[in-house]
């Protein structure tokens, strides 16, 4: 492989695969550079359309191997043996954490990184959370608004194909949407109640990136419901399936995967970047490449580990770290609060096929400055649903016991309806993330360790979700309904965020508005570690919209000589 490039990327996942998108098709020769194992398209869906009969344990991963290779993976929801082949071995991979304040990283270990299991939540930030931080004083102000980035809002969400509903709201702007996938029956008496009783608040189907419209070579969703087990039909959006494929197409990438990048070398002066150094996961042996330009995508941890191992003469405390923050204000989306309650009336209908999809209650909270009633700053929305409860749950749920408990357990059990907060976490300076100054991993890198917990703001926003959950449902005419906070551990989100921020001051942050690096003007970081705040809703879709900007910026200075 030839050892010298226009650009390098480092990371192949949401971001990785915009950037190689773009770069090669400003006609850039990139090469993107996985430290997870090759996988195919088709081929490596091992369990897509496999039936839980088809495993030997319906799909669950044996309480043995779990314990002991996947003792932090196997706490994420879609964490099974139908995709166990893209999760992180957490035996082979340690990181350093505190036991009275835990951090879960949940992440892949494959090409196209999370994009292969993701949410594919994509709702676009306002300008009521790129000014919270100098509204509020909580964090710096960012050094970008809206207008700056809805252009490649729109960009993005041309490739990707993204269905939604049109709201108007502008806590949540609206985007260049596919139509609407359609609510079930209980969601929209839900909806109808909330358009009654509570005025402020809308429920919606989610905007998802996934197809309701045929686009390329893309077909549209057919229902078939297990998305986080791969999408032969491309559906839903993957840079397995679309960024990378595009970037192949123009001739100009080459792709190394099993590719653990160890650090960046700078120039004398420490001002450009000169290379980056790599460790064969197979086999330990060091290659070294060149470019003009290099782009951090390797995750908030992966790119800020990469970061703080590349300290040198000119960067003792980490590479672009003159500031002092990097590795600071790590942030995350509080998650698994939870309001469930039974919805009755509508026993004699149900459901066909598996929608791929929630319901979306956008934030209500503090929007026109600070709420009278509301004890914290910042706020939340939902995600959830409804569904009739299928055997498991109603064995769980239902009364009774006997013959006719178990012919009522061969029906449809009953409706419920479910909201799950995802609230802000404040950026705060002793939420970090570091380098064990002893423990290393398998190739010789030092380990990750953390320092991260909920504060008190976070608290009282869950207190404040559970109870405007229960009034919801409650209007709504359920019954049984029960309410719970759920884990406060950072990383439960799996939107860790913040540790490299954006910001005007070099002496603060350190990535410019266009994610460049201050001090490095040759690097660029554009995945989750940019984040200046953390807003309250999923923030894959504004990390792919940073990176298309900061891809096409790079490539515009590199055409102009300026860097």
């Amino acid at each position: 492989m030839n050892a010298q490039f226009d650009a390098i990327v480092i990371g192949s996942g949401i971001t990785g695969g915009w950037a190689a998108r773009e770069l090669t098709r400003r006609g850039l020769k990139t090469l993107v550079l996985e430290r997870g194992r090759r996988i195919e398209h088709i081929t490596d869906y091992q369990g897509e359309h496999k039936a839980p009969w088809d495993y030997p344990f319906r799909g669950r991963v044996p309480r043995e191997l779990a314990e002991r290779d996947y003792f932090i993976q196997s706490q994420f929801g879609w964490f099974d043996a139908y995709g166990l082949q893209y999760w992180n071995n957490d035996r082979l991979n340690p990181y350093v954490q505190d036991p009275e304040k835990p951090f879960h990283w949940v992440h892949t270990d494959v090409l196209a990184g999370r994009s292969m299991v993701w949410g594919r939540q994509c709702y676009r930030w306002s300008d009521l959370d790129f000014e919270a931080n100098k509204r509020d004083g909580h964090g710096i102000d960012w050094p970008i608004r809206y207008a700056d980035i809805a252009p490649w809002y729109d960009h993005v969400e041309q490739v990707v194909g993204v269905s939604g509903e049109k709201l108007g709201l502008s806590q949540l702007p609206d985007g260049l949407f596919q139509k609407p996938m359609e609510l079930n029956v209980v969601e929209k008496h839900v909806q109808s109640t909330l358009r009654d009783q509570f005025p402020d608040r809308q429920l919606t189907v989610g905007r998802v990136a996934i197809l309701t419209e045929p686009k390329d070579d893309r077909a549209a969703c057919h229902y078939c419901g297990p998305c986080h087990r791969g999408c032969s039909t491309k559906s839903y959006f993957s840079a397995l399936t679309v960024t990378l494929p595009q970037a192949e197409a123009t001739g100009r990438l080459e792709l190394r995967t099993d590719a653990v990048v160890e650090g960046l070398d700078v120039d004398a002066s420490g001002t450009r970047v000169t290379g980056v150094r790599v460790i064969d996961a197979k086999d330990g042996s060091r290659t070294r490449y060149e470019a003009k330009v290099v782009f951090l995508c390797a995750s908030t941890i992966g790119s800020t580990q990469i970061l703080m191992n590349s300290a040198g003469e000119n960067h003792p405390n980490g590479l672009a770290n003159g500031s002092g923050v990097l590795g600071r204000y790590m942030m995350d989306h509080t998650f698994g609060t939870g309001i469930t309650g039974l919805v009755h009336g509508f026993e004699d209908r149900t459901t066909t096929g598996f929608r791929p999809n929630g319901i979306y209650v956008p934030r209500f909270r503090n929007l026109e400055g600070q709420d009278e009633d509301a004890d914290f700053v910042r706020g939340y929305g939902f995600q959830g649903g409804a569904g009739r409860m299928g055997f498991t749950d109603a064995a769980e749920r239902l009364p009774g016991f006997g013959p006719d408990f178990k012919k009522a357990l061969g029906g449809h059990g009953p409706w419920s309806m479910r909201f799950f907060g995802f609230g802000e976490i404040l950026p705060h300076p002793d939420n970090t993330m570091s380098l064990d100054p002893v423990l290393k991993d398998r190739f010789g890198i030092p380990q990750v360790r953390f320092d991260t917990q909920y504060r008190d703001n976070e608290k009282r926003m869950i207190a404040d979700m559970m109870k405007q959950g229960e009034a919801m449902l409650k209007a709504a005419g359920a019954t049984g309904i029960s309410s719970g906070p759920g884990q406060m551990i950072m990383g439960r989100g799996v939107h860790e965020m913040g540790t490299a921020r954006m910001g005007h001051d070099p002496s603060e942050s350190v990535l410019n508005g266009w994610n460049q690096a201050h001090e490095v003007p040759n690097l660029f970081v554009t995945d989750g570690a940019c984040m200046t705040s953390g807003s309250c809703v999923n923030p894959s879709i504004t990390y792919m919209a940073l990176t298309a900007r900061a891809a096409n910026h790079a490539a515009d200075l590199l055409a102009e000589g300026k860097i």
